[in-house]
């Protein structure tokens, strides 16, 4: 009747999902008669329906074939450039101090989608708001001009509404923001140079690879004792190379209905693409990606190891997205996964040394009032067989110890420290070590 028109049917997904995959007879009906619809548009001349979902997987086939929704039009996440430029049109009105470097918050927004940025630029607006609020007495009907000069949104606002804004495509995913420096962890500087070599170097510098003409590592599979630093060094190197970080606990995947887990996979690996140069952390990967065959839970591990093995030989390309796993059970590990073009990287993180001990002594006690007895060497020594965890746990309990005598905060001797290690004893026992030393050895041929 109103030719020529445009028909928008927003978030189309709601009504128009796969058939098989709903229970109710109405969504099946809508379906059929939207079908119905548009077969008949033309005959009815000018009029285009235009379609908006940000889950094309999660509709009806039926309604993507020819003759239908004939044109597929993908929007993909800003990239630098473009969040540069969104980000001048959200400023455009504000009164932006001179620090406000919109290329360095650009850079900083891997991920963001416009509507992400807009809501970064509203944030740190009002912290600058919040900042001048004191200042205004609020019972007057104007604000003294002298006040209102004051008013500036500087960077520190952008970078504190930084860590309250996340981006769209991994609010579902657990995303940290880890907080962990190199500095943070006492020794492995031998396994840090090479997750720096592996991770840092090709998300922070990906021009000088191509000008090498070498491809980085897709994937890297940490390995060794538990409570050695495995999560804390996949932390580290996502700080350090500021780049989005997704952890997922194994057992998070794993559901009793069919599909489900392979679509948890999918899921993940679609938003880590969509907010790039991203990290995702896979820790106690064995729990879902144990040698296929060897489980009986009618083959749900299984599929989720297919899935894996699909999503890191890049059907999609895999560009700025680097796999980290960590695991203490690197042998009963489907072999497929430990083949180039997967985990490429296999990286043993042993029992720290007593120069290791040492340091990660340092860290953990850097904030505590130690008395001038306490002799950090001598505990290096004497913790031979402690982890890096077993050592934090030690430091807390000689500080609980002094807390207890005292009643009151007080300084930490090294007595202190003596009877925490009656209470904190190293938790990898000789034969476990053992049992270690005989999986690195069988794994000598992979381990970088």
């Amino acid at each position: 009747e109103n030719a020529p028109a445009i028909i928008f049917i927003d978030e189309i997904d709601a009504i128009a999902p796969k058939r098989e995959e709903v229970t109710g007879e109405v969504e099946k009906r809508v379906v059929a008669q939207l079908l119905a619809l548009m077969d008949g548009l033309k005959t009815r001349g000018q009029v285009v329906v235009i379609a908006a979902t940000n889950r094309p997987d999660a509709l009806d086939p039926a309604l993507r074939r020819p003759g239908r929704f004939d044109r597929e039009i993908s929007f993909p996440v800003p990239d630098k450039r473009a969040r540069r430029e969104i980000l001048q049109v959200h400023t455009r009105n504000m009164p932006l101090a001179e620090d406000v470097n919109l290329e360095k918050i650009a850079e900083m927004t891997h991920g963001f989608t416009g509507a992400d940025l807009a809501a970064l630029c509203r944030e740190a607006a009002m912290y600058a708001l919040r900042r001048i609020l004191p200042k205004i007495d609020l019972d007057k009907e104007t604000i003294p001009p002298q006040v209102l000069e004051e008013l500036k949104v500087t960077m520190k606002d952008f970078t504190t509404a930084l860590k309250d804004i996340q981006p769209s495509a991994l609010r579902e995913v657990y995303v940290e923001v880890p907080e962990v420096h190199w500095e943070d962890i006492g020794g492995l500087d031998h396994v840090k140079q090479q997750l720096r070599e592996a991770i840092e170097w090709p998300l922070k510098h990906p021009e000088y690879f191509e000008e090498m003409g070498i491809e980085p590592p897709k994937g890297i599979l940490l390995f060794g004792p538990p409570g050695c630093g495995k999560t804390l060094l996949a932390k580290a190197v996502a700080t350090e190379s500021e780049a989005n970080f997704i952890t997922i606990k194994g057992p998070e995947v794993l559901s009793k209905w069919v599909g489900e887990s392979e679509k948890a996979i999918r899921e993940i690996f679609r938003k880590a693409r969509q907010a790039a140069p991203c990290i995702v952390f896979f820790d106690e990967i064995d729990s879902i990606a144990p040698r296929r065959g060897l489980r009986t839970d009618a083959g749900v591990t299984d599929r989720i190891v297919n899935q894996l093995l699909t999503e890191m030989d890049g059907i999609t390309l895999l560009k700025n997205i680097v796999i980290i796993a960590a695991t203490n059970r690197p042998d009963i590990l489907d072999p497929a996964l430990l083949r180039p073009g997967r985990f490429d990287r296999i990286i043993y993180v042993p029992l720290p040394d007593e120069k290791a001990r040492l340091e990660i002594f340092k860290v953990h006690t850097r904030k505590m009032p130690l008395a001038e007895d306490v002799n950090l060497e001598e505990l290096a020594k004497r913790t031979k067989g402690y982890t890096g965890a077993d050592i934090s746990a030690l430091c807390r309990e000689a500080a609980m110890t002094a807390l207890r005598e005292a009643g009151k905060p007080t300084k930490i001797h090294m007595k202190h420290f003596i009877k925490a290690m009656e209470a904190v004893p190293p938790s990898i026992t000789e034969e476990d070590l053992k049992i270690y030393e005989e999986a690195m050895k069988a794994f000598k041929r992979f381990i970088s």
